[in-house]
C-alpha cells in the first residue's frame, strides 16, 4: 500500500468529550420536549440531504475503507433506509393504554427519551453502522454523540455536516474523534445516559461492563463469524458464488463473513474445484475501478497478521493450493509510518491491500490458523491518483472542539491494486468431522480468536454421504 494520508481530523481528548457532553445535555430538554412530528421534519430533511449526496457518500466510503463501489453503495442505501424508518417516529412512538385494567384502575404506557446517547462505531461499515444509531436516537427525542473508528472517520464527519445542513439544532448531534481515551471518556461520563457499541468481541465486553458499572443503558454488539455446510446435492451454480461472496465480500471484514465451510461427502469433489476456479476470477483493485470485486484489508498490521497465519499453516504441514503472497510491494517500514505521522497532528489513515489465498491442511495440523479459521490475502501493487475533496469546517458546536482544530480540507486518494491471487483452505477429516484442540499459549490464541479484521474460509470435508 502507498500509506498516503487521506486526511487529518482532530484527535479529541477528555476536555473535548466534556464539551460535547455538555452541549448534548444543554440541548436534550428542548429537543426531547419537541413534538415527534416536528422532530420528524428534520429527519425528512436529513433524508433528502443524504439522497442528494448518495454517490459522493458511496465514493467516500470506498476511498476511506477500501470496499468496492457496489458494497459501499449497498451500505449507503441501507443506512438511508434507517432514516426512512425513523421518519415514522410519530407512529412508532405511540404508547398504549387500557381503561379499567382492574376496577378503578387504568393502564397507560408512554415512551420518554433516555437523554444523551453515545454511539461508538467500527471501521468496516463507516456509514451504515452510525446510521443504525443516529436517526433512531434523535427521532426518539435523545441527543446523540458519535465516536467513529479512528480508522474511518471521514464518513461520520460528512454525516454530521449533513445533519447541520438539514437544520438539526446545535447539540442534538455531536462528533468526537479518537480511540481508547475518547471511548473511555464517553462510557464513564456521568452526563451520558446510554451507550451503543458495535465492534470486536473483546472491546464489546469492556464497553458493556464499564458502561453498566457507571449506571448507563448499554448495548454492545461484538464481532462474529459463520459456518457453512455444503451437502452432496448442493446446487453449484448458486452455492459457489454465494460461498465466495460470503468469505471474501468486503474483504471478509464483516460479521456476516463465512469462515468455515464443511463439505459433506461428494460435495468435496463437486464443489471445491469450482470454488477454486471462481475465486481465481476475483479481481482485486481500487473499489471505484470497473470490474473490481475485492478491496483491501483495513491496515498493514492486519495484512501482516494474515501473512503470519499463512506462514504458520504452511510450516505446520499445510499444502498451498493457490498462493497470493508476493504479488505486490512489501509493507511500508515503520520508519515511513513514523515520518508520515510526524507531518501533522490528529489521526491518520493508511490502506493495506491483500488478495485471497488458500491451503490444504492435513488433520495433524495444529496452529493458530485453526483457531482463526481465516483465509488471508497478500498485498498487491498500488497506483495513487490524488483527488481533492474540498470540505468545509465541521461546526464547533457539534464537535465540541475549538474552530482552529476543525478539519479545513481533506485529500482523498484513489488507489488501484494490481495482481490479485486467490486460494482456498481445505481441512481433511478422516472418519468424520475432525475436532482438534489447539494447544497454544493463551496470549497468542486470544487475539486470533477475537479479532475479525480479514476474510477467512476453512474448508472441512466429511467422508460420509450425509451427516
Amino acid at each position: 500500500a502507498t500509506e498516503q494520508i487521506l486526511a487529518h481530523v482532530s484527535l479529541s481528548n477528555a476536555a473535548d468529550v466534556d464539551a460535547a457532553v455538555a452541549g448534548a445535555r444543554a440541548a436534550a430538554h428542548e429537543w426531547g420536549e419537541m413534538p415527534p412530528p416536528e422532530r420528524a421534519t428534520y429527519l425528512f430533511k436529513l433524508r433528502e440531504a443524504l439522497l442528494d449526496n448518495r454517490d459522493a457518500l458511496t465514493k467516500l466510503v470506498t476511498t476511506e475503507n477500501g470496499k468496492v463501489y457496489s458494497d459501499a453503495a449497498g451500505e449507503v442505501r441501507r443506512g438511508i433506509e434507517v432514516v426512512d424508518f425513523a421518519c415514522g417516529a410519530p407512529t412508532l412512538l405511540m404508547g398504549q393504554n387500557l381503561d379499567q385494567v382492574s376496577r378503578g384502575i387504568d393502564s397507560e404506557m408512554v415512551r420518554f427519551p433516555v437523554g444523551v446517547v453515545a454511539g461508538i462505531t467500527p471501521f468496516n461499515f463507516p456509514f451504515m453502522v452510525p446510521m443504525w444509531m443516529l436517526p433512531l436516537a434523535i427521532a426518539c427525542g435523545n441527543t446523540f454523540i458519535l465516536k467513529p473508528s479512528e480508522r474511518t472517520p471521514l464518513s461520520s464527519q460528512r454525516i454530521v455536516e449533513l445533519c447541520d445542513e438539514a437544520g438539526i439544532p446545535p447539540g442534538v448531534v455531536s462528533l468526537v474523534h479518537g480511540a481508547v481515551e475518547t471511548v473511555t471518556g464517553l462510557i464513564s461520563h456521568p452526563g451520558v445516559d446510554a451507550v451503543s457499541f458495535v465492534g470486536s468481541e473483546r472491546v464489546a465486553r469492556i464497553v458493556y461492563e464499564t458502561a453498566a458499572k457507571n449506571g448507563k443503558r448499554v448495548q454492545a454488539l461484538g464481532g462474529a463469524k459463520n459456518h457453512i455446510i455444503a451437502m452432496p446435492d448442493a446446487v453449484l451454480e448458486q452455492s459457489v458464488p454465494n460461498i465466495a461472496e460470503s468469505a471474501f465480500g468486503n474483504a471478509g471484514q464483516r460479521c456476516l463473513a463465512g469462515s468455515v465451510l464443511t463439505l459433506v461427502g461428494e460435495a468435496r469433489e463437486r464443489l471445491l474445484p469450482k470454488l477454486v476456479d471462481h475465486v481465481e476470477s476475483i479481481k482485486m483493485g481500487f473499489g471505484l475501478d470497473e470490474g473490481v470485486t475485492l478491496g483491501p484489508v483495513i491496515r498493514d498490521e492486519a495484512r501482516e497478521r494474515i501473512h503470519r497465519l499463512v506462514d504458520a499453516g504452511v510450516a505446520a504441514g499445510a499444502t498451498m493450493i493457490r498462493d497470493g503472497r508476493g504479488t505486490g510491494p512489501a509493507a511500508a517500514s515503520s520508519a515511513s509510518r513514523s515520518q508520515a505521522a510526524a507531518e501533522g497532528t490528529g489521526s491518520h489513515r493508511w490502506t493495506s491491500r491483500c488478495s485471497p489465498r488458500a491451503a490444504s491442511i492435513s488433520p495433524a495440523t495444529s496452529t493458530s490458523v485453526d483457531r482463526s479459521r481465516r483465509i488471508s490475502r497478500s498485498s498487491s501493487r498500488l497506483k495513487r491518483h490524488a483527488i481533492r475533496q474540498p470540505r468545509r469546517p465541521s461546526s464547533p458546536r457539534r464537535a465540541g472542539l475549538p474552530p482552529a482544530q476543525q478539519q479545513e480540507g481533506a485529500e482523498a486518494l484513489h488507489v488501484e491494486r494490481r495482481g490479485a491471487r486467490v486460494d482456498v483452505a481445505e481441512r481433511i477429516a478422516d472418519g468424520g468431522v475432525h475436532r482438534e484442540v489447539v494447544e497454544q499459549p493463551e496470549a497468542e490464541a486470544e487475539p486470533d480468536r477475537r479479532r475479525a479484521e480479514h476474510a477467512g474460509l476453512l474448508v472441512i470435508t466429511h467422508p460420509r454421504a450425509a451427516l
